[in-house]
């Protein structure tokens, strides 16, 4: 395989370390620089040199889901893996929904990074296997949505991503705080969605992220 070259974002360091000197044992991999905050992350994976970047969710001054929209809307070539405490679905769906390749618990860090890193380095994708229940739900749950209604189908992550916060109650103005874009971009994409899922009123567009809330 090709020099795969990664950077590593945690706000621990000794955890950090202890990843790089897992990672470093590798051959294929080549540790070019650490972060202990996403703001730093970002930085770095602006270069455009890195492989793939294993990122910290809850990382200080951005977390990484924050990093992850930046890295998409920059088209940066980063491949991007999550370390995470969180077991929730909605963390898992919110991360692939970003185009989150890898997605690994950190108390199963060190011995599953390394696979984590050479699958995402390779186009491919890697969940922990504690998480494979959630990932079987969400295939099919989205197999079901689109028998339901196939232009689900034609949604792209962040009309999803969309549709979920207003299955939660936010309005446009606290959509576009929360993912860091403008009112106009939020409604450009409710007014695709709508289209695509040929939705007519003004609740229709909230009674269907309600109602399809768990499996978007």
């Amino acid at each position: 395989m090709r020099d795969v070259r990664v950077l590593i974002a945690d706000d621990h360091p000794i955890f950090r370390q202890g990843l790089r000197l897992i990672i470093d044992a590798h051959r294929e991999f080549t540790v070019v620089g650490e972060a202990a905050d996403g703001g730093q992350a970002l930085d770095r994976l602006q270069h455009g040199d890195v492989t793939v970047a294993v990122l910290d969710v809850t990382m200080p001054v951005q977390d990484g889901f924050a990093v992850a929209r930046q890295v998409r809307e920059r088209r940066l070539p980063t491949a991007l893996v999550f370390l995470t405490m969180h077991k929730d679905e909605h963390y898992l769906n919110a991360a692939l929904d970003l185009g989150v390749r890898g997605y690994v618990l950190k108390d199963n860090a060190t011995t599953e990074i390394v696979d984590c890193v050479r699958a995402v380095a390779g186009g491919g994708e890697y969940i922990s296997p504690t998480l494979s229940s959630l990932l079987i739900r969400r295939r099919s749950r989205a197999a079901t949505l689109a028998e339901q209604k196939p232009a689900i189908e034609q949604l792209t992550p962040a009309e999803r991503r969309i549709l979920v916060l207003i299955a939660d109650g936010l309005t446009s103005r606290g959509i576009a705080a929360q993912l860091g874009i403008g009112v106009r971009t939020v409604e450009h994409h409710r007014n695709n969605v709508a289209v695509k899922l040929e939705l007519r009123g003004s609740h229709a567009l909230t009674k269907f992220a309600i109602k399809h809330q768990s499996d978007l």
